[in-house]
């Protein structure tokens, strides 16, 4: 008889079973201020390849740091569009970056996702990235994209219809907030928020120290 070897244990901790709900479009179509933070503990799949949002960015047309602060443009005509699709840009021409676009078609704000914790698909994950220590693999919005393998395909798809899954998250968690990272205009705005606590953000918000 063959011998079973369970999966891992965080893939068997956080299986599908224990997921929450899954988001359809009108949870997006609202202020970005809303969602954002409210995507603090939700989980994202990609072909089933995924984990927890652990920090985010919140983007608006209104402020000269969103891309579509200028207006339309071939690259960010999907932010003027419906809510509830993925925005996919190149970043520094090097990584692909992920955004999920937010609030009535015409508002062109998104939230952008900075990182996971990895809890699905982790053996994809390695092997994309070439890395073994788990809060490496998706703790940065280029990290994240690269382990689950997102790429400019994925620009403009629904965010609730595959191969993407956006999961509730079952409970409230304790965020924190401050600047986002990166910017060099509007960088007053505490448009960031995270997962207090999380050892797997991309950096550390300044009150709140990584366990």
């Amino acid at each position: 008889m063959t011998k079973h070897t369970p999966p891992p244990a965080s893939d068997t901790v956080n299986s599908v079973t224990r997921l929450g709900k899954r988001l359809n479009r009108s949870f997006f179509a609202r202020s970005v201020h809303e969602v954002a933070p409210e995507l603090i503990g939700a989980t994202m799949l990609v072909d089933g390849v995924g984990g927890i949002i652990v920090e985010v960015e919140a983007y608006h047309q209104s402020e000269p740091a969103a891309h579509s602060y200028r207006g339309p443009t071939p690259r960010t005509m999907v932010m003027f569009g419906p809510p509830g699709v993925a925005y996919v840009y190149r970043s520094y021409g090097i990584h692909w970056c992920i955004n999920f676009v937010c609030e009535p078609e015409g508002s062109a704000a998104a939230v952008l996702i900075r990182a996971l914790q990895p809890t699905h698909g982790i053996p994809a994950m390695r092997r994309r990235r070439g890395l073994h220590d788990e809060r490496t693999l998706c703790s940065g919005p280029g990290k994240l994209t690269g382990a689950l393998a997102i790429t400019n395909r994925h620009n403009g798809l629904a965010l609730d219809a595959p191969p993407i899954e956006i999961h509730a998250r079952r409970e409230a968690p304790e965020i924190a907030s401050g600047p986002r990272i990166g910017i060099t205009k509007a960088v007053e705005l505490p448009w960031r928020y995270g997962l207090k606590g999380s050892r797997f953000l991309s950096k550390a918000f300044p009150d709140d120290k990584l366990r």
